[in-house]
């Protein structure tokens, strides 16, 4: 999950040249290759997909299956032009996070703030399409994008350390097996060749699991007791007397999800700017960027109207058509009915569920601080000036905000996190005065 080393103007006019694929976005390959081709996309994908509703105490099964949905709604509204696929956003983990433990577990909060977030991208790509796209720039230069993405990372790792039992009296066989975990994914990341390399996530949670297996921290009776066949566990806005369900809420726990909107659209144009130079297309422009954002809004906001997570591009699964050389749309159209298909695998989602903590908590030490070190990338890439005072103004008090736990209350509303960092590094790069050149 990574921001690209363009901004978002350089992503509109791209000088992207002819490029030697394997397949090319309408090709389709035969059957039986095909058929693995796809199966690559899931295991590419499936890693962090998982990871997502596993840390938030979410239904693997949906967001399985939100994941599997959104992409081919991603690929209606690109009227099926592009070949990326959706998964579940690590950006939203810790607001989301924060929501549903101020109402003690319910997620109401955490639900209907994702379904307006997908509701924002909606009214962005409206806006693109109606004034274009400079303001986007204007709003989200490198000073304010890389802090915030800092933030994202850091801000779960105390979290983190705590299910990997590097806590005051903790279990040494959890710390054991967190140890395990990290260490697998860490060694796969910087040795792993080929098809290994781009699921080292995936391979550390087995590994991890295996080592808790005989450490004692595995419970099986869950997958003794599912079914094999069982509907994934929806958690609707209505009554069913079949689903569990929440309700429509607008507190102040909800619209502190809303500003992370701020890093996934621009993470969104990073994405896509990669695979339009992958891919020699202008993906930006044909079908275009107001296209995109819709596919990638709607299939959030069904996400939320389903109970899971946000929806984002992968930049996993744009690693694994960059390396395969293998661009055919139909190839992620089939990888999203597989992850559907999985979705409906009762004995299977529920030995996801047996997933030690420690397990996740080992993983996670390693991936948030990916994700922070992405925002470091940022600014070193774009060359960010701290020479400049501006500069080290915003980056520092949105840091010292987003990670000092700071709050503000404004009436109904209340600001913390990374919500309130995102809107200050908005607000004093547009007020604070640029250095002459």
């Amino acid at each position: 999950m990574q921001v690209s080393e363009h901004d978002e103007r350089t992503a509109l006019d791209l000088d992207v040249s002819k490029v030697d694929l394997l397949l090319d976005v309408d090709d389709k390959p035969e059957f039986g290759k095909g058929l693995l081709l796809s199966f690559q996309h899931v295991f590419a994908m499936f890693g962090a997909t998982i990871l997502v509703p596993l840390i938030l105490n979410m239904p693997v099964s949906v967001a399985l299956f939100a994941s599997g949905v959104g992409t081919l709604i991603y690929q209606v509204a690109t009227n099926f032009k592009v070949p990326v696929y959706l998964g579940s956003s690590f950006a939203y983990i810790s607001a989301m996070a924060v929501a549903i433990k101020a109402l003690d577990g319910n997620v109401s909060a955490a639900q209907t703030g994702i379904l307006f977030v997908g509701l924002i991208y909606v009214l962005i790509a409206s806006l693109v399409k109606v004034v274009g796209t400079k303001w986007i720039d204007t709003l989200l230069p490198p000073i304010v994008i890389g802090p915030m993405i800092i933030i994202i990372g850091l801000g779960l790792a105390n979290s983190a350390v705590t299910n990997a039992g590097f806590v005051v009296d903790g279990d040494w066989k959890q710390m054991l097996a967190a140890i395990i975990t990290f260490l697998i994914a860490a060694f796969v990341n910087t040795n792993g060749k080929g098809f290994i390399k781009i699921i080292p996530f995936l391979i550390a949670i087995i590994g991890g699991y295996v080592a808790s297996i005989f450490l004692g921290l595995v419970d099986f009776t869950p997958v003794l007791e599912a079914a094999w066949f069982e509907l994934p566990g929806f958690v609707l806005p209505f009554k069913t007397g079949v689903f569990k369900s929440f309700e429509l809420y607008f507190g102040p726990e909800m619209l502190a999800i809303l500003p992370i909107a701020i890093v996934t659209v621009a993470e969104h144009i990073g994405d896509h700017t990669v695979l339009s130079q992958i891919c020699g297309r202008q993906f930006l422009k044909d079908p275009g960027l107001n296209r995109t954002l819709i596919g990638d809004g709607v299939a959030t906001a069904v996400s939320a109207l389903l109970g899971g997570p946000a929806n984002t591009t992968y930049g996993e699964n744009t690693g694994v058509v960059g390396m395969t050389r293998i661009a055919s749309v139909s190839v992620i159209r089939n990888a999203a009915f597989i992850a559907i298909a999985f979705s409906f695998f009762g004995k299977f989602t529920a030995l996801i569920s047996t997933i030690p903590n420690a397990v996740l908590g080992g993983m996670s030490i390693l991936l948030y601080g990916v994700i922070a070190s992405n925002g470091l990338k940022v600014l070193i890439e774009k060359r960010v000036d701290f020479g400049q005072v501006r500069n080290l103004i915003i980056a520092s008090s949105m840091l010292v905000l987003g990670l000092g736990g700071a709050v503000l209350n404004l009436g109904a509303l209340t600001l913390s996190g990374t919500a309130l960092s995102a809107i200050v590094g908005v607000v004093m790069n547009l007020i604070l005065p640029k250095a002459d050149r």
